[in-house]
């Protein structure tokens, strides 16, 4: 039997849907807005969501049309959360349009609950958030023994509708105005973090503890697998802007990207960011077409993706020279990202444990 190969080119559809979203972000998010949110302590944009999510139609990407989704795949999702990465868009796309919708999609869609839901999820009615650490991985979760206790660092809890609270005894949905929020202080203030206090809440149930644990490792597997995509986002904007940057600025009257210590250093760069965008690529085609081999190519998109984007910030950041330490430009921003993303939905060590597991290498001694 002959395996098919993934196909990682972006079809027509996809450039048209990049050149919608990239339009919509150049014109709704700018670095002095950016930055300006970050220091009100409300760095998402409720217009630029309602324009992305409901406007255009991209929060349901990945809900079926029966369900009041555009039912796309994962691959379009791709390309969106790439020009989130790229524009360091505020908003929720990542936790509620991928996360938490893959977690409902994991459930019996035909329990009401379920269905209405993620309705209005597609819609951008509602935004959710799955209530565990944004360090949790596919392979590390951990649930609690029921709807009590308090759960760190959970990603946009404070800014979602609903929460998505996987538990031993099952998976509840639980209102925010339920639950105490208490906003965090994240590296990357883009994307916030808080922790949820649930005490005495009741929620509602959606499944069980068996069904609810699959439906939220597929969340967090699908999630890491286009954080991948989000992390090729931020690489690319940074080499684009470095490239740009070196070839204007001058020194000794020549443009310091003529140096050659300088053009090894961005062609390695390129290199790199090359490799990530197939690596993004596989592990996005690998969970739209469902194959057997989604846990090892988002483990791999993951382990290697998350290196690429700091590394791509780090060199934006140090090759812009004195402007690039400063607060106004915004090569900080894509470096705090990067790095926050770095630790986020499993972090680069365990997705190559996790590679080296599933392709039967031994492990660490």
């Amino acid at each position: 039997m002959t395996e098919t190969a993934p196909d990682l080119l972006y079809s027509e559809a996809e450039e048209d849907l990049r050149a919608a979203v990239r339009s919509l972000l150049a014109d709704r998010t700018d670095t002095p807005s950016a930055l300006a949110r970050a220091e009100s302590g409300t760095p998402y944009d409720p217009r630029l969501w309602q324009a992305l999510g409901a406007g255009m139609g991209l929060a349901g990407l990945l809900v079926p049309e029966k369900l009041g989704g555009q039912g796309a795949g994962h691959r379009e999702a791709a390309v969106v959360l790439e020009e989130v990465g790229r524009s360091v868009a505020p908003v929720p796309y990542l936790t509620s349009s991928v996360v938490a919708t893959e977690t409902l999609l994991g459930l019996d869609t035909t329990v009401p609950e379920v269905a209405a839901l993620l309705g209005e999820l597609a819609s951008g009615r509602r935004t959710a958030a799955l209530a565990v650490p944004f360090s949790y991985g596919p392979d590390s979760l951990r649930l609690r023994g029921g709807l009590d206790g308090v759960v760190r660092t959970v990603a946009d809890a404070d800014t979602a509708d609903v929460l998505l609270v996987p538990t031993g005894q099952g998976l509840y949905a639980v209102g925010a105005g339920e639950a105490t929020i208490t906003p965090l202080t994240p590296l990357d203030l883009t994307r916030p973090l808080a922790d949820v206090v649930l005490d005495g809440v009741r929620g509602t149930p959606l499944a069980d503890a068996g069904t609810g644990r699959a439906a939220v490792r597929r969340g967090l597997l699908a999630g890491a697998g286009l954080l991948a995509s989000e992390q090729l986002g931020v690489a690319e904007w940074c080499l684009t802007e470095t490239v740009a940057y070196t070839r204007d600025r001058k020194q000794f009257n020549r443009p310091v990207g003529s140096f050659q210590a300088l053009k090894h250093r961005m062609a390695q760069l390129w290199l790199e960011v090359v490799s990530a965008r197939a690596a993004a690529r596989n592990a996005a085609d690998a969970l739209a077409s469902g194959s057997p081999d989604v846990p090892l190519a988002v483990a791999v998109a993951q382990a290697y993706c998350s290196r690429v984007a700091v590394h791509a910030a780090e060199e934006c950041v140090q090759l812009h020279g004195g402007i690039g330490m400063t607060w106004e430009h915004p090569a900080h921003l894509y470096l705090k990202r990067a790095k926050s993303a770095q630790g986020a939905l499993g972090s680069a060590g365990e997705h190559r444990a996790s590679v080296a597991e599933i392709v039967g290498l031994p492990g660490p001694a």
